[in-house]
């Protein structure tokens, strides 16, 4: 079942690809993003432009865990060949996919295929031809606040639509201005 925002972000129990355990929403805000499996070549060229901004989103406070419905192997082997500046988490039992309501579609898997050709020739540069044999899971994006409140689901219309970076942005900007006026109020004289 998907989830919306307002609400909780249900816990995970996972574990990064390095034995770490994951905590979502503890004091710092996250994009929860889940990908399909770790060949896939729209997943990857997604990465690719998370590490890219990844140090600009951090500094603005964001925390980024990409969970992958595939094997710690697997996700050692595609997407963590490359250093990356944020934590990655395989989820081989698709309980934590299940948990937040990842759906499965072929037809918007072809569709994707079909209508965003570049970013699919730019994926499979990062993964190569394994690339084009992968599940039908569809990705979905999580804006997760200090309290671990959903503050945006976003589930991808297809396999390669991702939550858009400047809606990322945004919802950093809204913490910064959140917190900045939460400092500057003055405790009422009674």
């Amino acid at each position: 079942m998907k989830l919306f925002a307002p609400s909780t972000a249900p816990d995970l129990d996972l574990v990064d690809i390095h034995g770490q355990p994951i905590a979502i929403g503890r004091g710092r805000r996250t994009l929860l993003s889940f990908f399909r499996d770790a060949a896939c070549p729209f997943c990857n060229f997604r990465i690719y432009e998370l590490t890219a901004h990844q140090q600009s989103l951090a500094a603005l406070g964001l925390d980024i865990v990409a969970v992958f419905s595939s094997s710690r192997e697997e996700v050692l082997r595609f997407v963590a060949r490359h250093p990356r500046p944020f934590r990655l988490a395989a989820d081989p039992t698709g309980a934590s996919h299940a948990r937040y309501g990842i759906e499965r579609s072929f037809w918007r898997k072809l569709r994707a295929i079909v209508l965003r050709v570049p970013t699919l020739i730019r994926g499979l540069r990062l993964v190569g031809w394994a690339g084009l044999n992968t599940n039908n899971l569809m990705p979905a994006d999580f804006l997760i606040d200090e309290q671990g409140r959903i503050v945006e689901a976003y589930y991808g219309s297809d396999a390669g639509d991702r939550i858009p970076l400047e809606r990322v942005e945004l919802f950093l900007a809204r913490g910064l201005l959140h917190r900045m006026l939460a400092r500057q109020r003055v405790p009422r004289a009674a």
